[in-house]
């Protein structure tokens, strides 16, 4: 994907899910999503060790199964190993753009995604991506 099609991707997404979401502020999978929030994106956390609670404005769901509303971005914050248990769940919410954070690659995962016709970001940073396409720091 080029610069200029992730820019105007970014542009026109509203809602970000957040598969991975934490609650530690330390954590990439907290402040980069606070930084997505922060920037008026919608941000619809996933982790079920905080189902229920609350993070960026939004009650945590334990899995993608429980999102009902259409998802722009899916954000990953998981292990590549652990990837491809969530394809079935991917897929089905048919997320605009699958994003996997720095550091996240798995080729069997990434392959069944564009197969599916969903675009895949891989082994970027969001937040870092966002602040250099939009000049924002």
């Amino acid at each position: 994907m080029t610069d200029l099609e992730l820019k105007a991707y970014l542009e026109k997404a509203r809602s970000i899910a957040v598969l991975g979401a934490h609650k530690d502020p330390s954590r990439p999978a907290h402040y980069v999503p606070r930084y997505l929030w922060e920037k008026g994106y919608r941000i619809l956390p996933v982790n079920p060790r905080f189902a229920g609670e609350e993070l960026f404005g939004m009650r945590v769901v334990a899995s993608l199964k429980e999102i009902a509303e259409p998802v722009d971005i899916l954000e990953v914050f998981r292990p590549p190993e652990a990837l491809l248990a969530h394809l079935p769940e991917v897929l089905a919410l048919r997320p605009g753009l699958v994003w996997l954070q720095t550091g996240i690659r798995h080729p069997g995962f990434e392959e069944a995604l564009k197969e599916a016709g969903i675009p895949v970001v891989a082994d970027r940073c969001l937040m870092v991506e966002h602040r250099r396409l939009f000049g924002v720091h």
